[in-house]
């Protein structure tokens, strides 16, 4: 079993930056990949970033690409995602996604609100 708690949402004005960090616990050793998905009011959950536990290998929504960075720190069993140049778009409920042991753990969610 994997518990997450992320920590680090806010609010922040359009052109911010925040970073999020997501630290794992439990069957850490089992970590095959971490990342991001978020969720705005009235939309369904949409696929953020993602990077593998081994190699490092990163992946990204075309809608975050060049503007946030997903990283991780193996020693700390912690995933980051550093968010930069918010717009109002980027409000949404950001929940950090372990898959472990062919299971998938989800995180409680920490809320961005970017203003204009």
């Amino acid at each position: 079993q994997v518990q997450l708690v992320e920590s680090g949402g806010g609010l922040v004005q359009a052109g911010g930056s925040l970073r999020l960090s997501c630290a794992a616990s439990g069957r850490t050793f089992s970590i095959n990949n971490m990342g991001w998905f978020r969720q705005a009011p009235g939309k369904e959950r949409e696929f953020v970033a993602a990077i593998t536990w081994s190699g490092g290998n990163t992946f990204y929504s075309d809608s975050v690409k060049g503007r946030f960075t997903i990283s991780r720190d193996n020693a700390k069993n912690t995933v980051y995602l550093q968010l930069n140049s918010l717009k109002p778009d980027d409000t949404a409920v950001y929940y950090c996604r372990c898959s472990s042991g062919g299971i998938e753990y989800w995180g409680q969610g920490t809320q961005v609100t970017v203003s204009s």
